[in-house]
């Protein structure tokens, strides 16, 4: 097939006879009726690219959310251009039929909500190269999303209370109770739950308390923080009110209720085989005697509360001197505070060639301590 040109075709707009080489694809179709026009009277009236007048984009001022659709989407803005480049760049329209199409954008910051879009298309139709520049003002709303504005209205459905069994959190526990809201709460953020957040943390004189966004997270939360810290969840109902279908709602306080004894804790369970050195609070407590270094596992019955009284934790010990190693069942060491010798339990996990080793004082005597946790 050779390539020439056509003819014998006429333009209905201005009479004038058409002759374009025959290798030039046309429009066809219904779709496009200036198809059939001259290459002038096409071009008189042809527009490269459909821009609105104006874009609008709304952006959450507290979290930089983008309002898309229907719904609120994270993308974390705080350099509202590359946004206004974006909501352009899927607002403006590329006529149908051109082809290889290219186009830059030079963004003009006019005031703190207003960002002049300069977009300069080029491409070639009916294989005329053409170009056309546009400017779209994009106007930036700020405003707060449902998320933030549930936050700033104190909004929760349910309550985390850290507490501890006969006695008071450490500071540490408190701290990575937090740390374990914070970290589940971050994981469900990222999937793009935006109905995932803490409103308020509040330290008291018997834990910490938190307030969750949903009673499903804060049913989640609570049952991490057993799964680390030991203990047992319990679950308070509240009515507070009914929803437009007549349906109840329930705000949920779950507790975390940490065990008696923690690891580092001495415990004496007046069972005549010496005091424990806790270990775990996971399940069963578990430990080890310090008379014999032997393990300890609480029977199921007890769990991880046995009728114990504590004599005092790993940190109260004190390095004293190894004096002697009398036999396989006994050591002499330095009474850290009145320095005399004294005869105590060998442990198994007492090197025998050590200067000096970590002893508990306590009321009923004196005991070796491991060097590290077992």
């Amino acid at each position: 097939m050779s390539s020439g040109s056509r003819s014998g075709e006429f333009c209905p707009r201005c009479g004038d006879e058409i002759s374009r080489p025959s290798d030039i694809d046309l429009p066809s179709g219904p779709s496009d009726p200036d198809a059939v026009l001259c290459d002038g009277c096409y071009f008189e009236d042809f527009d490269l690219v459909d821009a609105p007048e104006r874009i609008e984009v709304r952006v959450c001022s507290q979290c930089g959310a983008l309002h898309r659709g229907n719904r609120w989407v994270d993308v974390g803005a705080r350099d509202y251009t590359d946004i206004a480049v974006e909501e352009t760049a899927d607002r403006l329209a590329v006529h149908v039929d051109a082809r290889e199409v290219d186009w830059g954008v030079e963004p003009e910051q006019v005031d703190q909500n207003t960002i002049r879009m300069h977009c300069l298309f080029s491409g070639v139709i009916r294989g005329t190269a053409v170009s056309e520049e546009v400017t779209v003002p994009v106007y930036v709303a700020r405003e707060t999303c449902d998320r933030c504005g549930r936050i700033a209205g104190d909004y929760y459905a349910s309550i985390i209370q850290v507490r501890g069994t006969d006695r008071t959190p450490t500071t540490d526990e408190n701290d990575r109770a937090v740390e374990i809201a914070e970290s589940y709460i971050a994981e469900r953020e990222a999937t793009g739950d935006r109905n995932a957040f803490i409103t308020e943390t509040s330290r008291t004189d018997d834990g910490v308390d938190m307030k969750i966004s949903t009673n499903q997270m804060g049913q989640g939360i609570a049952k991490r923080i057993v799964a680390e810290l030991g203990g047992t969840v319990s679950e308070a109902p509240t009515l507070v009110t009914e929803d437009g279908d007549g349906n109840e709602v329930y705000r949920v306080t779950f507790t975390a209720r940490l065990p008696p004894y923690t690891p580092g804790d001495v415990i004496d369970l007046d069972d005549g085989d010496g005091p424990v050195l806790v270990t775990s609070a996971h399940g069963n407590l578990k430990g080890v005697r310090l008379a014999t270094g032997d393990r300890y596992e609480a029977d199921f019955e007890e769990g991880i509360d046995p009728d114990a009284r504590t004599l005092g934790t790993r940190e109260d010990a004190e390095s004293t001197t190894l004096v002697a190693v009398e036999d396989a069942h006994a050591v002499q060491v330095l009474d850290p505070e009145t320095f005399e010798s004294k005869t105590v339990p060998r442990p198994s996990y007492l090197d025998p060639d050590a200067d000096e080793v970590p002893v508990l004082k306590h009321r009923q005597g004196l005991h070796v301590l491991p060097d590290d946790e077992l």
